[in-house]
């Protein structure tokens, strides 16, 4: 049987792995599903249809799965979270269900409704937020304050620093990183680089790559075409684009680049600029 305190409410029909820990004084709903090996500190609060995949540890004050902040879709009833497995939820984190108008859709994908996904393996530091309607992949790192806002997207490996703050619907590609008190407003790139108050994209998160086992060459190559295609001298930007995919098409990280930004602009979105 799970090991649970005496002082927690479990509502009757939520469905606790055998080797889950729910600590004191938490409270979890009748829909939820606490996996293999979660663990709740203790004053953790589990609301609506919330799924906790196994490993995952959560902290105290943390409230996951509650209504979206989406005036008029604060209760639906079919709304949903789904956490993935060996996450650290810290203290105070909130994660919020899913609403009717869904997430935000990818050109050739139909996009799921009243539902938010979070990946594998991340950490959401004290008083991060996930939004309704998010995407949230593998490995990601919110840091302490970070909030995304409804229907955003945060592709594998994305690191958001302190009291950053992503705007509604925007995306963020895969091993980007995002400053301090930064505020995204547009898309940005994969491994991308974005600081400052009203985020720029001030390069690429070239320690990242490093990090992640590219080599010197292969990191230095996805520079050049940055260069190329954020401060190139001629032509515009749809021109240099256009040149790009012919000139570094055999280069998988660039050309993942250029198809994020081609999806971008196919859903008449901004791409974060470079300076």
């Amino acid at each position: 049987m799970a090991k649970i305190h005496p002082s927690a409410i479990i509502e009757e029909g939520a469905q606790i792995a055998e080797s889950a820990e729910i600590g004191p004084l938490c409270w979890i709903s009748s829909k939820a599903k606490i996996g293999e090996n979660v663990r709740l500190l203790g004053r953790v609060t589990i609301m609506g249809d919330t799924t906790i995949g196994e490993g995952t540890v959560v902290f105290p004050g943390a409230v996951l799965g509650g209504g979206p902040q989406d005036h008029g879709n604060e209760f639906q009833p079919n709304a949903k979270l789904v956490i993935g497995k060996r996450n650290v939820i810290r203290e105070n984190v909130t994660m919020h269900c899913g609403t009717p108008k869904g997430q935000n859709p990818i050109p050739g994908e139909e996009p799921e409704k009243l539902i938010t996904r979070v990946g594998d393996d991340g950490m959401f530091m004290i008083n991060s937020h996930v939004a309704h309607d998010c995407v949230v992949g593998n490995n990601v790192i919110m840091t302490n304050n970070a909030v995304i806002a409804g229907h955003v997207r945060l592709g594998d490996g994305v690191i958001l620093g302190g009291n950053s703050a992503v705007h509604q619907f925007c995306r963020i590609g895969r091993k980007a990183m995002v400053g301090g008190m930064s505020g995204v407003d547009r898309d940005v790139i994969p491994f991308g680089m974005v600081a400052g108050d009203r985020g720029k994209l001030r390069g690429l998160n070239v320690i990242g790559l490093k990090r992640s086992g590219l080599d010197e060459h292969t990191v230095k190559s996805i520079t050049r075409a940055f260069m190329f295609l954020f401060k190139g001298k001629e032509g515009n930007f749809e021109s240099r684009l256009a040149e790009a995919k012919e000139k570094y098409k055999d280069n998988a990280l660039v050309m993942e680049q250029l198809k994020f930004i081609d999806e971008a602009l196919v859903g008449r979105r901004n791409v974060m600029q470079a300076e």
